[in-house]
């Protein structure tokens, strides 16, 4: 089938000029040998890359009826959702587009931990995913600011006066991240500007992500490298089939939510206009960020690890403590290959991790919802002893579990595996 393709008259024309289907067979499609043994989970990372497209193309079309001022943002939005030919449907994609992407990326994340994707010689690939997760982050947050309601402009103040914790240059950094003095219209075309730019830097990293991925191809649910043909399939067509169809069920629960829960992931302060004046009950991110931001909160005067971090507050503020280490939560995942020190990569052939990973899962849903409520009572300690466990997990347990711990005999190949769960 493919070398019928390759005879088309219009095909040979522009590959002797521009090899870009030979290249795209070679990469995705029959000539790419993939592990036979892939499952759903490695569905994710196709489907974040869908979503990006997605976002792109109707952030784009959004960008078109928007006004970065503070005075016409919020109007611009309204007018978006009444006036403009399906700018409710744009929006609404784009809206839920944002959790979308990141629950792609959450288990496409996870999934890697659980499969040790993360190891040998695969570590440029999983440095460079958590580079591509923060770059999500910085413009999801941007992103949200971009509405101009209530719990866009005090999100920004809070999110940005953090900055102001970093001794000596705090306040400089804040007062160039304003452009003033406040939140206000030059906040507003910063982040309208940067939003618009982050998602071309995601997709330069995304092309060194799958660059890094071809070099060493997939990991699979084994864990174990490929011992020769029989161990593996071409991308085309079985994965891609198998793509499509994931693709297929993942569009029927996003357009659920597009067309029948489109505010679900939202927060309803948002639908009122930015007013300085007045401060909202509740500020909250949007969920994808309240397990750091349940780290961030966690780091209390009186929280312990806080007083051995700092010498009892001698080397930093409270506050300070908590921004490092909502940064530190996600950078530490790029030490992850090293702090790992078991041969073994999957999860199915680690009896002690297997149950330690689930337990550090739990314990990010668990931040997640403690993020969600108000810092006070039994919630602040509760995220304290989650925060806690967070950090112990990636410090402590995973490398100490990786040493002492005794494997499971793993499969001599991928084929013998897969007959014999066959059998």
């Amino acid at each position: 089938m493919a070398f019928k393709f390759f005879e088309n008259p219009v095909v040979k024309w522009v590959e002797y000029r521009m090899p870009v289907f030979s290249f795209l067979d070679h990469s995705l499609g029959s000539s790419y040998p993939t592990p036979k043994n892939l499952n759903y989970w490695w569905n994710f990372g196709s489907l974040a890359g869908m979503i990006l497209v997605i976002m792109i193309v109707s952030g784009i079309v959004l960008a078109m009826n928007y006004t970065p001022h503070v005075d016409y943002a919020f109007e611009s939005v309204e007018r978006i959702m009444r006036d403009v030919n399906y700018g409710w449907l744009i929006r609404y994609i784009h809206m839920n587009g944002g959790s979308a992407f990141f629950i792609c990326v959450y288990i496409h994340l996870f999934r890697g931990m659980y499969f040790g994707s993360y190891k040998e010689p695969r570590e440029l690939l999983w440095i460079i995913g958590v580079f591509i997760l923060l770059a999500m982050m910085a413009t999801a947050f941007m992103g949200y600011v971009l509405p101009w309601g209530q719990m866009s402009f005090w999100g920004a103040t809070v999110i940005t006066n953090l900055f102001s914790a970093i001794p000596f240059v705090g306040d400089s950094i804040v007062t160039l991240l304003w452009g003033g003095f406040s939140v206000d219209n030059p906040t507003l075309n910063r982040f309208f500007s940067l939003h618009y730019l982050m998602p071309f830097v995601i997709v330069g990293l995304v092309v060194f992500h799958i660059w890094a991925l071809h070099m060493h191809r997939s990991n699979n649910p084994l864990g174990i490298d490929v011992k020769g043909p029989e161990d593996m399939i071409p991308f085309h067509p079985y994965y891609t089939v198998k793509d499509l169809f994931g693709m297929g069920v993942f569009m029927l629960i996003f357009m659920f939510f597009v067309f029948y829960a489109p505010n679900f992931f939202g927060e309803p302060d948002n639908y009122i206009k930015a007013n300085p004046l007045v401060t909202p009950p509740h500020i909250v991110p949007e969920w994808y960020f309240l397990p750091y931001y349940a780290i961030l909160r966690a780091f209390t005067t009186d929280f312990f690890l806080y007083q051995i971090v700092s010498l009892g507050g001698f080397l930093m503020s409270a506050k300070l403590a908590g921004v490092l280490a909502m940064f530190a939560s996600i950078l530490l995942f790029l030490l992850l290959p090293w702090l790992d020190r078991s041969k073994v990569r999957s999860n199915r052939f680690r009896p002690i991790n297997f149950w330690f990973f689930w337990i550090f899962f739990l314990d990010c849903l668990f931040l997640g919802y403690i993020g969600g409520k108000p810092a006070e009572g039994s919630f602040i300690i509760m995220g304290q002893i989650a925060t806690t466990y967070y950090f112990a997990h990636i410090i402590l347990i995973i490398p100490i579990v990786s040493i002492l711990e005794r494997p499971k005999p793993i499969p001599e190949s991928i084929s013998s595996a897969v007959t014999a769960a066959g059998h």
